[in-house]
C-alpha cells in the first residue's frame, strides 16, 4: 500500500480539513445529487465543467460559483441565454451573493443551494 499526500491548500484539502473541523460544507443540489461547493465550479453545456448541463439554452461555459472568504458568489460568464437567480435575470460578469435555499436557472434546469 502506498502511502498518498494531499496538500491541504488544494480543494481537497480544504474539504478534508472542514470535515475534520466539522464545519458546515454547502452543496448545490443538481438533479437530486449533492455537488460539495469548496472553491469554484464552473456550470455548463461542456464536458470540461464541473457540473455539465445537457440544455439547448445553456452555453458551453455559462456560469461559476465561488468562494470568497466565507461566502459562495454566482457569476454568469458572458452565456447566451443568461442566469436566473431565485427568478431575476443577473447582470453578466457581476458576482451575486449566494444564500441557502437560493434557486440557480440556466435555460429549464435549476439548482438550489443548500
Amino acid at each position: 500500500m502506498q502511502d498518498t499526500t494531499i496538500i491541504t491548500e488544494s480543494a481537497v484539502g480544504k474539504r478534508l480539513d472542514m470535515l475534520k473541523n466539522k464545519e458546515s460544507i454547502s452543496y448545490l443540489m443538481v438533479n437530486n445529487k449533492k455537488v460539495s461547493l469548496v472553491a469554484k465550479i464552473t456550470i455548463g453545456r461542456s464536458s470540461d465543467n464541473d457540473v455539465i448541463i445537457d440544455n439547448k439554452l445553456a452555453s458551453r461555459h455559462h456560469a461559476i460559483i465561488q468562494r470568497i472568504k466565507d461566502c459562495f458568489y454566482l457569476k454568469d460568464i458572458g452565456s447566451t441565454n443568461g442566469t436566473l437567480l431565485n427568478g431575476q435575470l443577473i447582470s453578466a460578469d457581476t458576482y451575486v451573493k449566494l444564500h441557502k435555499g437560493d434557486r440557480i436557472s440556466i435555460g429549464s434546469d435549476s439548482f438550489i443551494m443548500s
